[in-house]
């Protein structure tokens, strides 16, 4: 008998750009539930984000020590020496400042997880990493609408959303936050309508904006982005594509955290 059938070597992952080191050089508290961290750095030089809503990895140090150790890739994710996984978290590359070479990303304050923490605590010299851009969203100047729905994670992809979308056009926004206190004031759009929902503390995560997406009356021509919560997500996707056929082209809709893993809400 001959040898069986061999199995395909697994392909592996398309490597992410490499870590630039930066430092904490501003903290600033835009609401009770979102700090802006200003990084800086002489390695940022060279960081070009050229799309709205995209994507940024921050690799944050040890909580214990301190120390940041810059991972390896290999070839599916980023590990430390001994095989452990770094802290990485990806948020919203909010502001490039080429020239000053800084960088802002947004974060959510709930208490848990790593990336809240550590932005409760971050002061000016601290140190972090960052690895990008992923891929954005590609604005759509055709489109008879735009839809922008999400929890508190994805608004500062939002708030980029609303400075760049054409003023000529419809914007409907819904956000689930977790209480008043999360509301900020969004960037102008002269034709935009924005819903804030706070379900009940017991609530399911993205219940609201799921909830809110459904009631939304979409014509073929609209243009949806919507992220948060990856199984919330997934019943958006549902929603648009299978029940109301809506063309994939016509929708980015991201998972940018896990209820019930590390990655808590503003560690997306």
């Amino acid at each position: 008998m001959g040898p069986g059938p061999t199995r395909p070597t697994p392909r592996g992952r398309r490597e992410p750009p490499p870590f630039r080191r930066v430092e904490v050089r501003s903290v600033e508290a835009l609401s009770s539930r979102m700090a802006r961290i200003t990084l800086g750095g002489k390695e940022l030089e060279g960081l070009i984000v050229t799309e709205p809503a995209a994507s940024m990895r921050l690799l944050l140090p040890s909580l214990d020590t301190n120390e940041l150790v810059i991972p390896t890739w290999n070839g599916n994710e980023f590990l430390l020496p001994g095989g452990r996984r770094p802290s990485i978290r990806t948020l919203t590359p909010r502001r490039v400042d080429e020239a000053r070479l800084e960088l802002d990303v947004e974060i959510v304050l709930h208490g848990r997880g790593v990336a809240s923490r550590w932005a409760e605590a971050a002061e000016p010299g601290a140190v972090a990493a960052v690895s990008g851009p992923g891929r954005g969203y590609t604005v759509d100047d055709e489109a008879t609408g735009f839809l922008l729905a999400g929890d508190e994670t994805a608004i500062p992809a939002i708030s980029q959303l609303l400075e760049v979308l054409p003023e000529a056009t419809p914007v409907q926004v819904h956000i689930e936050i977790a209480h008043a206190g999360a509301r900020l004031a969004l960037p102008d759009h002269p034709r935009t309508r924005i819903s804030w929902h706070e379900p009940p503390d017991d609530a399911v995560p993205g219940d609201a904006f799921v909830a809110a997406v459904r009631g939304t009356e979409l014509d073929r021509r609209t243009s949806v982005w919507a992220a948060g919560e990856a199984a919330a997500v997934q019943r958006v996707r549902r929603d648009l594509f299978e029940t109301r056929r809506l063309p994939r082209s016509r929708a980015v809709v991201r998972g940018y955290w896990k209820r019930g893993r590390s990655a808590e809400p503003g560690d997306a």
